[in-house]
């Protein structure tokens, strides 16, 4: 089984989130939130911003822990085609500054603010439902029940 730590920004504002769009190799363009991998000996608060602002050119501050959420992705489903465990660390992020634009030579083709109504119609990664539940609920403990994936969501 892999293992992976990742902090994510949840950015909404005026009903819109902000999230990014990965391409895969085959060309299928997947939205997920911005954020990714906590380095060996970085914080999980400061990866948030870091991961932000390199794939989406924005600056944010962390308003608050939104949750975590631990989840084991089947070796079926998963990319890799191997088990995975994914913990994710999802914090509520406002935007001071910087512009939109691709990540230079990184994974992220685009970043945009959608409509929060308009992200059933998107392919996604399931950390986007996951991120916007955290939001909308604000659980005193940070934990969620599991949430469903199906649909257009992608792990």
């Amino acid at each position: 089984m892999s293992f992976r730590l990742a902090a994510y920004a949840v950015c909404v504002t005026g009903g819109r989130v902000l999230l990014a769009c990965h391409r895969s190799r085959g060309g299928e363009s997947t939205w997920t939130l911005p954020g990714g991998r906590v380095e060996h000996g970085e914080d999980p608060f400061d990866a948030v911003t870091r991961e932000l602002t390199e794939e989406t050119g924005c600056h944010g501050i962390v308003e608050r822990l939104l949750g975590v959420d631990s989840r084991v992705i089947p070796a079926a489903v998963a990319r890799a085609g191997t088990e995975h465990q994914n913990v994710g660390i999802f914090y509520g992020v406002r935007i001071v500054g910087g512009e939109l634009r691709p990540e230079p030579n990184g994974e992220t083709a685009e970043s945009v603010w959608t409509p929060i109504p308009d992200v059933t119609h998107l392919r996604r990664s399931s950390l986007v439902d996951i991120g916007l539940t955290f939001a909308r609920t604000l659980p005193p403990t940070g934990h969620v029940p599991p949430i469903g994936v199906g649909g257009l969501i992608q792990h």
